[in-house]
């Protein structure tokens, strides 16, 4: 049977998925990012790494078919669909209390800093620094010129992002909280692991 878990903004939700097993995260109201890690469950060390897959498939939006790879160059999971147009950031780093401070706007209650690693202590690891999340339905994209922009999210909802492990995992997904730009549309709603 499956399990859905709705991630409320701000909250972060962690699940054991194992070497064959798909999982879905869904834009529950089609305007949420999800911060998303991946780690190999036997091995804390080994974790999904957004620029070893950058540098495996040479490309910064990732789409179905396309393996990806951990900080060991391992594969580690498979995009098996998408139909949220694939707009997922692959270059910005998880908000924190550092990035509000910077920025000039106010700090939620939690960051998605601060999810990770709260979801790595109730694992029973140690975090001491937080990788750069695989950004799922933010739409940031790298202009002409070399500069970054961010445009709203093009999920709707429904729209979901469905992987394949290729290792036994721990997955966290943390609802991002931030309303600095535009990706949530400014108001983040939440999102659902189904598994």
């Amino acid at each position: 049977m499956l399990k859905n878990l709705f991630i409320k903004p701000g909250n972060f939700c962690v699940a054991n998925i194992y070497k064959g097993q798909s999982l879905k995260v869904i834009s529950t109201f089609g305007n949420q990012v999800v911060d998303f890690w991946a780690l190999n469950s036997e091995n804390f060390n080994e974790i999904l790494s957004m620029s070893h897959s950058r540098s495996a498939l040479y490309k910064i939006w990732f789409e179905p078919n396309d393996i990806l790879v951990s900080n060991h160059f391992e594969p580690i999971l498979k995009v098996s669909s998408d139909t949220s147009q694939g707009c997922h950031d692959t270059l910005h780093a998880a908000c924190s209390q550092g990035s509000y401070k910077f920025y000039g706007e106010p700090a939620p209650p939690s960051s998605c800093d601060e999810n990770y690693n709260a979801a790595m202590e109730k694992i029973g690891a140690k975090s001491f620094a937080t990788p750069s999340p695989w950004n799922l339905f933010e739409h940031a994209f790298v202009l002409d010129d070399g500069y970054l922009k961010d445009k709203p999210t093009t999920a709707k909802p429904g729209d979901y992002v469905e992987l394949e492990a290729l290792k036994n995992v721990i997955i966290i997904c943390s609802a991002c909280p931030s309303k600095v730009g535009s990706t949530s549309g400014f108001e983040p709603q939440g999102a659902t692991l189904e598994y």
